[in-house]
C-alpha cells in the first residue's frame, strides 16, 4: 500500500490552491475547476471543491470544519518561512518553536481555519530521522 494524498474539502478551491501555491511555492496541477493537487516528492495535498463531496457520499464531508488534523511540511528553515509568510498568513497559532521531539515547528491556520504545520529538525535526532 502507499500513501497517496491528503484531500481538502472547500467552498473556495482558488483561494485555498493561491494561498498553500504562496506559503509551499509549490504550483498546483488542475484537473478542472474543482479539484487541484500540490505534488512534492514526498506527498501531495490535493484540494476539492464540495462539489465533489456527493460523487463520494453526500454530507459526508463538511469545508472549514476540521478540529482534528494537522498538515504538514518539512522545510530547510522554519524561521525563514515564518518571515515569508508574514503578511499572507491571518492566523499565526504559534510562532516557531523548538519542540521536546527535536523540531522546530510554526503552526498557522489556512484560509478555512485548518492547521498547518511548517517544521524543520534542529536536533541531531530529528535531523538524523529526515535524512536532512
Amino acid at each position: 500500500m502507499d500513501f497517496v494524498s491528503i484531500r481538502v474539502i472547500t467552498g473556495d478551491v482558488p483561494r485555498l490552491v493561491d494561498f498553500y501555491e504562496r506559503a509551499t511555492g509549490v504550483r498546483a496541477t488542475w484537473g478542472g475547476e474543482d479539484f487541484a493537487e500540490l505534488r512534492t516528492p514526498t506527498a501531495t495535498l490535493a484540494i476539492a471543491s464540495t462539489r465533489t463531496v456527493p460523487l463520494f457520499a453526500p454530507g459526508s464531508a463538511r469545508p472549514a470544519d476540521n478540529h482534528s488534523v494537522i498538515t504538514e511540511f518539512l522545510v530547510d528553515d522554519v524561521d525563514r518561512v515564518h518571515r515569508d509568510l508574514t503578511g499572507l498568513v491571518t492566523e499565526f497559532v504559534a510562532e516557531p518553536t523548538t519542540m521536546p521531539w527535536g523540531n522546530r515547528s510554526l503552526l498557522l491556520r489556512d484560509p478555512d481555519g485548518n492547521l498547518v504545520n511548517f517544521f524543520t529538525p534542529v536536533t541531531p535526532e530529528a535531523v538524523a530521522k529526515f535524512g536532512r
